[in-house]
């Protein structure tokens, strides 16, 4: 059981005690509603360097197990580890097969070994880390010489819709928030290691209506987790104001939720 009791970091994201659970909660309903979860993941593998076969694998914040049960089918002689922040996650992966361990553990706080490992995957997972310094520093010291990190997150820009349509509203934050892009360029360049490739693309999803872009972010258990969340139940004079505030943006496929992906490919120096 990975500690989750240490204070929050700074810089204004989840705690990641809530964090986790609110992951753990969302374990069955999580793989029904992941559209965007599965093209990101895939987007990423697509980016491995061709010649890698690792012996060792790790899929940091496995969730469900999709992409540890695609590693396994890529990398069939490698042994996988899939770890997550979230037990309930782990409790739904782990009959689903794919990786050899699922272990209980903080993308900060490894619970693994020096130079064990010769790819780290992680898709969609490390945008809740408020210490992406740790992360990193983690990855280095986990991956063996020429091993390559490879994640997907997210950054500021998502879910801009919404974010301004409660602005609109309440000025409240309703929304979950995301470290720059900028953040991203300097903490890899600062990592020590390599920077094979880094950027940021833009995903749009559409939605018929505002019930069902936050019927889905609850089902992935990504809903508004940050300090200064409003309490209490959302009235229905405020659900309305949003319905109305987020029709602005209406498009001909739907109502438009843009997520500002960014990729990285990183390798630690032989």
């Amino acid at each position: 059981m990975t500690d989750l009791s240490l204070p929050p970091l700074p810089g204004a994201l989840p705690d990641k005690r809530r964090v986790a659970a609110s992951f753990s909660r969302a374990a069955a309903s999580y793989d029904s509603v992941a559209q965007l979860q599965r093209g990101v993941g895939h987007e990423l593998l697509n980016r491995l360097p061709e010649a890698i076969s690792p012996h060792r694998w790790l899929d940091l914040g496995c969730g469900t197990g999709y992409f540890s049960r695609v590693l396994g089918g890529f990398f069939p002689v490698g042994q996988g580890v899939a770890l997550d922040i979230a037990e309930g996650m782990l409790e739904h992966a782990r009959p689903l097969g794919g990786a050899e361990h699922f272990i209980a553990g903080d993308a900060e706080r490894l619970p693994l070994k020096a130079d064990s490992f010769e790819l780290l995957f992680s898709s969609l997972a490390v945008q809740w880390c408020a210490n992406f310094d740790a992360v990193l520093s983690e990855a280095f010291r986990v991956l063996q010489p020429g091993g390559v990190l490879a994640f997907a997150s997210l950054c500021v820009g998502t879910l801009d819709e919404l974010r301004e349509s409660w602005r609109a509203v309440d000025g409240l934050v309703h929304v979950n928030r995301f470290r720059t892009f900028e953040a991203y360029q300097h903490l890899c360049a600062a990592s020590g290691l390599r920077v094979v490739s880094l950027e940021r693309q833009a995903h749009v999803l559409h939605f018929p209506d505002v019930r069902s872009l936050t019927h889905e972010l609850k089902a992935l258990g990504a809903h508004n987790l940050n300090p200064g969340r409003p309490g209490g139940l959302t009235g229905r004079a405020r659900i309305a104001a949003l319905v109305q505030a987020y029709e602005q943006f209406r498009q001909g496929q739907g109502l438009p939720a843009t997520y500002q992906v960014v990729y990285a490919v990183l390798e630690k120096p032989l």
